[in-house]
């Protein structure tokens, strides 16, 4: 495939999660999969085969590569991708799509579909994405993956398959619905957005933003303009129940040692070997 934009990649629990991040600069994600991608900050090439995203907001280093990935699957005649986001952009995401097909000359032939906080997508028999509410600059959510499955109620667990059946064919329901969490992401958001919807803190696999890790960087400010700081982190250590913990969306004051350095400092044993740092 084409090497056209840069990419980390982890594996993690049957899943891979590929992507970048650094603040004011691109965005992306994708769980291969899942066949889901989260941002559109830039394009990867190999990315394009994925025809479902989920946008956390519209910032420029989030959603900028909108017009490209959608111009691109009609190139390789690919079927229109489908595309979540915040339902107050959904229209001025229109007139971008609009503007370039005017002047590209071409159709950009995709899906916009609204999301507000509390809404659930289905995306197939066994996964459900929950939408929940952030805290930005501009509206913005984050995203819950969740495997969902069937189990046997307790009440019918001692009885014989023959028994379960005869209760089915009565109209009777056997089963329970069961979620567990696989995968959140946060994308641009202060560290309250996850106190109010702890699901952040249960899915298996978090990725979160903490973009920034100075400690002469004041928090007010940070806070203000809708972001992490490292120490936001550290005051929450308890609360994170989850397996991976992807920190990511670093400013671009900080090289990648610095990062590693200050985070060092502070969590020295980066959260029982459970932080993971995109850089």
């Amino acid at each position: 495939m084409l090497d056209n934009a840069p990419l980390r990649k982890l594996e993690f629990n049957g899943l891979t999660i590929e992507g970048y991040s650094r603040a004011a600069v691109q965005t992306y994600w994708r769980i291969p999969e899942m066949k889901l991608g989260f941002d559109l900050g830039l394009q990867p090439w190999d990315f394009m085969g994925t025809a479902t995203w989920f946008i956390s907001h519209t910032h420029l280093d989030h959603i900028a590569a909108l017009p490209v990935y959608v111009s691109r699957r009609r190139l390789m005649k690919m079927p229109p991708p489908t595309i979540y986001m915040p339902e107050i952009a959904i229209g001025p995401a229109l007139q971008v799509l609009k503007a370039f097909s005017r002047l590209d000359r071409g159709k950009m032939p995709c899906t916009l579909e609204p999301v507000v906080p509390g809404q659930e997508i289905e995306l197939s028999r066994e996964l459900v994405v929950k939408v929940l509410p952030t805290k930005h600059t501009i509206p913005s959510v984050g995203y819950i993956v969740s495997q969902r499955r069937r189990k046997l109620k307790a009440e019918y667990q001692n009885l014989k398959g023959d028994e379960i059946r005869d209760l089915r064919q009565s109209g009777t329901e056997v089963t329970d619905e069961h979620r567990h969490p696989l995968l959140a992401y946060l994308g641009d958001s202060r560290a309250e957005a996850m106190d109010q919807s702890p699901e952040f803190y249960e899915a298996d696999i978090l990725i979160m933003e903490m973009t920034f890790v100075a400690p002469d960087h004041r928090k007010e400010k940070i806070h203000k303009m809708g972001h992490i700081h490292l120490d936001d982190v550290v005051a929450r250590r308890d609360k994170f129940k989850n397996q991976k913990i992807i920190a990511s969306h670093f400013s671009t004051r900080y090289t990648g040692h610095q990062v590693h350095e200050h985070v060092k400092a502070k969590l020295p044993d980066m959260l029982d070997g459970r932080l993971h740092l995109w850089l």
